[in-house]
C-alpha cells in the first residue's frame, strides 16, 4: 500500500484539481502536493482529515481555497499529523484556525508563513502540547494587551520542553517586547524581524534565559540594543542578523564572545545599524568560522593589513575602510562588496580568487590598470569597478566572463576602443561605460550579440563615427545614453525597433542578481545585489534602481546631422529624450511617447540644434535659418554647463508629469522624493552659478533666435 505521496516542487506544473482520489489512499503517511495548483480543491481539508495514519503533509503555496464551515463539520479529528506546512497560501484567519485546531492535537512542526492571518495570536496555540517549531512570519498578526503584558498562549508554549523555534517575523507587532520572551528559553531560533517596536530598548534581561539559543533574527524591528560594557551572553549564537538595529555608535563588544569560540558564529547582519567606530583588533583576528558578513552602511573604519578574510559573502559596503583591498583566502567566495569606501592602490589581488559571482569595488581611490586575468573569474555575474581611477585599455579577459550580466565600468580612466572579446557576454543587461577616454566607433557588435541588454550608457567619452543600425536590434533597451561624444552622421530611423520603448510591456523594474545557500535549520540566506542605472537627468546624476520608470534615449552634444526620423514617433513609452546640441535640421515629429503628455516636450530637449523648427522650437517652419557650418557653442565644458540649466529649466513641469505617469506602476512618493532631494542638492549651485552664466546664456539664446 502507498505510504507516501510526493508530487510537489514542480512549480504548478500539475493542476491537480479535487482531492477525493487522495482519501482511497488509507495508509499515507506522507504527502507533498506542494507548489502544485489546488486552486479548485475545495475537499482538500475534508480529504486530509480522513487519512487516520498521515504523519506529514506540504501544501505550500498550492493556492488552497478557503474552507467552508460545511467541510469543517464533515471533518474528523486526526490525531497523527506532526508536520503541517500550509505556507504561501494567502489563507485568511476564519479559513484556517477552526479545522487547524482541530487537528492540531500531535503537531511539532506547524508552518503558516505568508498568508493572511489578522489579529492577536490564538491563546489556542497555548493547547498545542507537542509543539515544537511555530512558524507565523508574513500574516498580519498583532499582539493582544495580554500578550504584551507575557500573560498569553505563548508563555504556555514556551514552557513546553521541546519548543525550540519561534517565527513571528514580519507581521505587524508593535509597543514592548515584554522581558516575558525571555521564559521561552528552550528555543534554538526567535525570529522576531520585520515588526515595529516602536524603538523598545532590549536589554540583557530580555536574553537571560536563552542559554540554547542560536538564531536571532531581530532586523527591521526598530529595536535598540543596548548592554552593559563586558556583557557576557548566556548563548552561542551561528546566526545574528541585527539590520537596521540600533547598535551603536560603538562596536557591540559582546560580539566577541560569539566569535572567538569554535564552531562558533557562521552568519553576522549589522548593516545600518549606527555603529561610528573603528573595526577592533579581536574582529579582524577570529574572522575564520565566518561565512557570511555584512555590516554595510555603518561608518567603521579601519584596514585589512596583512590580513586574510576567508568568507564566502562579504558586505562591507559604504563604510570608511581604507588601505590596501583585502586578501581572500576562502575557496568558495560568493560575493564581495567593498563599494563606497576609501580602499587605494592595485586590484591585483583579485587575480587570487577563483570562484566568485559578484564582485563590487565601486567609489573607492583605486588606481592603476586592471590586470588581465579575469579569466580566473569565469563565474562571474556581476562586477562593478566604476567611480575608482583605474587607467589604460580595458582588459581583454573580460571577454572570458560569459555569465556576465552587469558590467559598470562608469567613471575611470580606461582609454583605448572596446575590446571585441566583449561581445562573448552575451547574457549582459547592463552596460555602463561612461566617464571614461574610451575612443573609437560604437561597435557594430553591441546590437549584434549584446541582444539582452536592459541599460546602456556610452556617455562622456570619445567614441566617433555614426550609430550603427545594428544597435536598433537592442529590443530590451530601456535607458541608451550616447551623450557628450564625437558621433556623427544621422539618426537611425530603424530606432523604432526598440520594443520595450515601443509597446506598452511588463518591464522588469531592476536587474538583481539573487545568491542563495541553505543553512541550519533549512534556513534559506538569501543575498540580493541591484543594479542601479545612473542617469544625467534634471541637472544631476540620478541613480533609478527600478528600471522600466524612465525610458529613455539621450543623444545630446554630439555632431549628428539630417533629419530626426519619423520613426521616433512609434516610440509610444519613451519618457525622456534629449537631442539638444547636435546639427539636426527639419522639423520636429509631434508625437513622441509620453513627452507631450508628461509636459517635457520641452525646448530644451531640440536647442542647439539651428535648423530644427516646428513645436516646441518654433511656431512653424516658414522663417528657418539654415544651420550654421560651425558650432554654435563651445565644447564640452559649455555642454556640461548647458546640460545643467536645461535640466534645471524644464524641472518641475517634468517632474509632476512624470509622477502622473507613475502612478499607474505605484512609484508616486519614491519618484517625488527623488525629484525634491534633487532640487535640494542643486539649489546652492544654481545660486552661485547665476550671476556668471546670466549674461552669458542670454546673450546665446539671443543669437540663437536670430
Amino acid at each position: 500500500m502507498l505510504e507516501t505521496l510526493r508530487l510537489g516542487g514542480n512549480g504548478r506544473v500539475f493542476n491537480v484539481g479535487k482531492l477525493e482520489w487522495v482519501s482511497h489512499l488509507s495508509r499515507l503517511k506522507e504527502v507533498d502536493l506542494s507548489f502544485t495548483n489546488l486552486s479548485n480543491a475545495n475537499d482538500w481539508s475534508q480529504v486530509i482529515s480522513h487519512l487516520p495514519l498521515l504523519q506529514k503533509l506540504n501544501l505550500r503555496d498550492c493556492d488552497l481555497p478557503s474552507i467552508s464551515s460545511s467541510s469543517l463539520s464533515l471533518a474528523n479529528s486526526s490525531t497523527s499529523l506532526t508536520y503541517l506546512d500550509l505556507s504561501d497560501n494567502n489563507l485568511p484567519s476564519s479559513a484556517i484556525y477552526p479545522w487547524l485546531f482541530n487537528v492540531s492535537s500531535n503537531l511539532v512542526s506547524l508552518d503558516l508563513s505568508s498568508n493572511q492571518l489578522k489579529g492577536p495570536i490564538p491563546e489556542a496555540f497555548g493547547n498545542m502540547k507537542a509543539i515544537q517549531e511555530l512558524y507565523l512570519s508574513d500574516n498580519l498578526l498583532v499582539l493582544a494587551e495580554n500578550q504584551v503584558r507575557g500573560d498569553s498562549g505563548l508563555n504556555e508554549i514556551g514552557k513546553l520542553p521541546d519548543f525550540s523555534v519561534l517565527d513571528l517575523g514580519y507581521n505587524l507587532l508593535n509597543g514592548s517586547v515584554s522581558k516575558s520572551f525571555g521564559q521561552l528559553s528552550k528555543l534554538h531560533v526567535l525570529r522576531l524581524a520585520g515588526n515595529s517596536f516602536d524603538g523598545d530598548v532590549i536589554s540583557e534581561a530580555h536574553f537571560s534565559n536563552f542559554t540554547n539559543l542560536q538564531v536571532l533574527d531581530l532586523s527591521y524591528s526598530s529595536l535598540t540594543l543596548k548592554f552593559n560594557t563586558g556583557w557576557i551572553p548566556p548563548f552561542q549564537l551561528s546566526q545574528i542578523k541585527l539590520c537596521s538595529c540600533k547598535l551603536g555608535p560603538r562596536f557591540p563588544d559582546w560580539l566577541r564572545t560569539q566569535i572567538d569560540v569554535r564552531p562558533g558564529l557562521e552568519y553576522l547582519e549589522i548593516s545600518a545599524s549606527g555603529i561610528s567606530d573603528s573595526l577592533p583588533y579581536w574582529f579582524r583576528d577570529s574572522l575564520y568560522g565566518l561565512d557570511f558578513i555584512n555590516m554595510s552602511f555603518n561608518q567603521i573604519s579601519g584596514t585589512f593589513l596583512n590580513k586574510s578574510i576567508p568568507v564566502r559573502y562579504l558586505d562591507l559596503s559604504s563604510n570608511n575602510f581604507s588601505g590596501p583591498l583585502p586578501s581572500f583566502s576562502s575557496l568558495f567566495l560568493e560575493s564581495i562588496n567593498l563599494s563606497r569606501n576609501k580602499f587605494t592602490g592595485s586590484v591585483s589581488r583579485i587575480c587570487n580568487i577563483k570562484v566568485l559571482e559578484l564582485l563590487d569595488l565601486s567609489n573607492n581611490l583605486f588606481s592603476g590598470l586592471v590586470p588581465d586575468c579575469l579569466k580566473r573569474l569565469w563565474s562571474l555575474t556581476a562586477l562593478n569597478l566604476a567611480d575608482n581611477s583605474f587607467t589604460g585599455s580595458l582588459p581583454s579577459s573580460l571577454g572570458f566572463l560569459t555569465p556576465l550580466e552587469m558590467l559598470s565600468l562608469r567613471g575611470n580612466k580606461f582609454s583605448g576602443e572596446l575590446p571585441s572579446s566583449i561581445q562573448n557576454c552575451t547574457k549582459l543587461k547592463f552596460l555602463d561605460l561612461s566617464d571614461n577616454e574610451l575612443s573609437g566607433e560604437v561597435p557594430m557588435w553591441i546590437g549584434q550579440r549584446l541582444s539582452r541588454l536592459v541599460f546602456l550608457s556610452l556617455q562622456r567619452n570619445q567614441f566617433r563615427g555614426r550609430i550603427p543600425d545594428q544597435l536598433c536590434g537592442l529590443k530590451y533597451l530601456q535607458i541608451l545614453d550616447l551623450s557628450v561624444n564625437k558621433i556623427s552622421d544621422t539618426i537611425p530611423p530603424c530606432i523604432n525597433n526598440f520594443t520595450s520603448m515601443a509597446e506598452k510591456l511588463s518591464l522588469d523594474r531592476r536587474i538583481e542578481h539573487h545568491l542563495s545557500d541553505e543553512w541550519l535549520f533549512v534556513a534559506f540566506i538569501r543575498f540580493r545585489y541591484v543594479d542601479e542605472a545612473l542617469f544625467t537627468w534634471k541637472g544631476t546624476k540620478q541613480r533609478y534602481p527600478q528600471l522600466g520608470l524612465l525610458l529613455a534615449i539621450d543623444l545630446s552634444c554630439n555632431k549628428l546631422t539630417g533629419e530626426i526620423p519619423e520613426e521616433l514617433n512609434c516610440l509610444q513609452e519613451l519618457v525622456a529624450l534629449n537631442l539638444s546640441r547636435n546639427f539636426l535640421t527639419g522639423k520636429i515629429p509631434q508625437k513622441i511617447g509620453h513627452l507631450r503628455q508628461l509636459e517635457s516636450f520641452d525646448p530644451s530637449s531640440f536647442s542647439h540644434n539651428r535648423g530644427l523648427c516646428g513645436s516646441p522650437v518654433s511656431p512653424n517652419c516658414s522663417m528657418v535659418e539654415p544651420p550654421p557650418s560651425k558650432p554654435a557653442v563651445g565644447g564640452e565644458e559649455d555642454c556640461d554647463e548647458f546640460m545643467k540649466w536645461f535640466y534645471t529649466g524644464m524641472g518641475l513641469g517634468f517632474a509632476v508629469g512624470f509622477w502622473g505617469f507613475c502612478s499607474v506602476v505605484f512609484f508616486k512618493r519614491s519618484w517625488r522624493q527623488s525629484y525634491y532631494r534633487y532640487l535640494d542638492n542643486a539649489k546652492d549651485w544654481v545660486y552661485v552659478s547665476f550671476v556668471l552664466l546670466k549674461a552669458r546664456l542670454v546673450r546665446r539664446t539671443k543669437a540663437l533666435s536670430t
